[in-house]
């Protein structure tokens, strides 16, 4: 490293913010905008999306993206150590960019219009696993460690609020045209591109380049791969000997790919340990402020993943149908009602890591995860016609426990390695992210489906006797035995669209017994009330036992964040291998 890249008027380091902030902003954006918009998109393409089959493909669309960035994380978190983060940056905002053009221009309609969105937003989750991997090294390479946690904690609000913008964005221009769902990506794909190209500058430490881990990639990869294959299919209806089991874990394909998945990711840190090139450092987990931070944020997004997921179905499912709104504007509000727990997270973030920048990470995470866990207790105390003031004061303190926690816990990891192996930690961290979100969706959902189903049956039963013809309108009791032998995944996806569910399950039933079914009763059953109060009776119980479950993991998180000791940055520590006074004055020169 030889010449300085100071840029004139404006600081290198907000150069750098600014365009990993920008990548953050489109990557959440794109996230949640396409959860409000999934109804219009599968009017689009012209599909029901709660006919037979389309669960998959569904299912497909919203978790797809988050397999495919999980899994390649850490390798181009290695790879960028090695020919630079900032060449695999560009690279990554230039393949988001062709991605999010593909799936504007999607030509086909039903099962191959579906399968085409799919492969395109796997194309665009190619394109944010470059940038996401090299995000965090690059803001930690830009600045000088005073002020990490606050340029973290920056990048963190933008990740939030682009989670709010895209819900409202969906719901404006998926009204218009489904299409511009993924219009609105492409102007920040192309000014990121332009703008990393003309403007970014590679001012990292390189580790040197040495042949590349073929083995270990091919374990965690594979691993990883198989494993969340594996939990997602787990989620699908499973038929077998004419019986339809509401989820997959008994399928024998699923526990296969769960059995391989587990297999290769045991043996990966054995071969690691045994590699001439490891592509991951073990020793780095001899670091306490690595290990127990990597493992502090591993837990907590296992708690925070599913269990949001669980509090929207809530929203969606009862509360707001049963508070007049439509089931068609439920997503949109849903979004909304969220806020605050937005607005949490966007107070405390920046201050949090500049508390952290000042006083070290350790007593301010913990705190942050500590406040999460009484929340969660918060929110198994609710009743389901909960007034909205109570939700509020809970999630705005999630968020600003979440807040307290997020960009301090960062830093303190990225400050604990040394700086020509951040690409490869940044890549770890969003690893045990991303996968610890898919993981926990598929063990919060399988909680509420297993609850669901043991109790729903009955629930049906009394709130059909409850209309005073169930035990004699032969139509109507072939109804009742239809819903309580259902599957309840498709009834709780149905209201996460905005559909309403009795609409669906009667558009599915013979016309012979709907019509034999008194209007009166039709009415009263399509209704904004009629299911999620009998709903209700079932899945607050399991939703309960949700966010219990979601305590306890974020208690043991704030725990691991107490163990992490105290501050701890690498440079300060050690001497770097293979970087000279020189070179650290340079960087220091380009940061400021």
């Amino acid at each position: 490293m030889s010449e300085n890249h100071n840029e004139k008027g404006i600081a290198y380091k907000w150069v750098a913010l600014f365009n990993v902030t920008l990548a953050s902003l489109m990557g959440s954006i794109n996230g949640s905008i396409i959860l409000i918009s999934l109804p219009a998109i599968f009017k689009g393409i012209q599909m029901n999306p709660m006919s037979p089959g389309a669960f998959q493909y569904l299912l497909w669309l919203l978790m797809g993206f988050g397999l495919i960035t999980a899994t390649l994380l850490l390798t181009i978190g290695r790879l960028a150590d090695m020919y630079g983060r900032v060449k695999l940056f560009r690279l990554g905002f230039l393949i988001f960019a062709i991605g999010s053009i593909l799936l504007y221009l999607t030509p086909g309609t039903g099962n191959t219009g579906a399968l085409e969105l799919i492969i395109f937003r796997l194309i665009q989750a190619v394109g944010s696993a470059f940038t996401i991997a090299n995000g965090s090294a690059i803001i930690t390479d830009s600045f000088p460690v005073s002020e990490r946690g606050k340029a973290l904690g920056i990048n963190m609000v933008a990740f939030m609020s682009g989670q709010f913008i895209g819900l409202l964005l969906g719901g404006v221009l998926a009204t218009y045209n489904w299409r511009y769902v993924f219009l609105v990506n492409i102007p920040f794909a192309i000014l990121g591109t332009v703008w990393s190209y003309w403007k970014m500058k590679d001012i990292s430490f390189k580790a040197a380049r040495t042949s590349l881990d073929i083995v270990g990639n091919l374990l965690f990869v594979g691993g990883l791969t198989s494993l969340l294959i594996g939990v997602t299919y787990a989620l699908m209806p499973y038929e077998h000997n004419g019986i339809t089991d509401a989820m997959g874990w008994s399928n024998p394909w699923v526990m296969a790919a769960l059995g391989i998945g587990i297999v290769l990711l045991v043996a990966f840190p054995f071969v690691e340990s045994k590699v001439k090139n490891p592509m991951f450092r073990l020793e780095f987990f001899k670091i306490r402020a690595f290990a127990y931070g990597c493992l502090a944020s591993f837990t907590s997004a296992i708690a925070r993943g599913g269990a949001m997921f669980m509090l929207i179905l809530l929203l969606q499912g009862i509360w707001l149908p049963l508070h007049g709104y439509n089931f068609e504007d439920t997503p949109l509000w849903a979004g909304i009602y969220m806020l605050p727990m937005t607005i949490g997270f966007m107070v405390m973030g920046p201050i949090s890591g500049m508390l952290s920048d000042k006083y070290g990470p350790r007593w301010i995470a913990t705190a942050g995860m500590t406040i999460v866990t009484l929340v969660f207790l918060g929110l198994a105390l609710l009743p389901y016609n909960f007034d909205y003031w109570e939700l509020g004061i809970l999630i705005f303190f999630m968020g600003i426990g979440n807040g307290m926690f997020a960009s301090p816990n960062s830093s303190s990891i990225m400050n604990s390695v040394p700086p020509q192996n951040r690409g490869v930690a940044s890549g770890m961290l969003s690893t045990l992210g991303n996968s610890a979100s898919t993981l926990s969706m598929s063990v919060f959902f399988t909680i509420v489906i297993v609850g669901i189903q043991q109790a729903f049956p009955g629930a049906v039963q009394s709130s059909f006797a409850s209309l005073g013809s169930g035990q004699i309108d032969p139509a109507l009791q072939q109804l009742a035995s239809y819903l309580a032998g259902m599957s309840p995944t498709n009834a709780l996806f149905s209201a996460f669209l905005g559909y309403n569910p009795m609409d669906s399950i009667l558009s599915s039933m013979s016309s012979s017994v709907v019509s034999g079914i008194p209007q009166q009763i039709v009415t009263t059953l399509t209704s904004n009330y009629w299911f999620p109060q009998t709903l209700q009776q079932a899945f607050m119980p399991a939703l309960r036992i949700s966010f219990i479950i979601g305590a306890v993991l974020c208690g043991i998180a704030a725990v691991l964040s107490a163990m992490r000791g105290q501050k701890y940055v690498y440079e300060a520590q050690n001497s770097v291998s293979g970087i000279n006074k020189s070179d650290l004055a340079i960087v220091e020169e380009t940061r400021t």
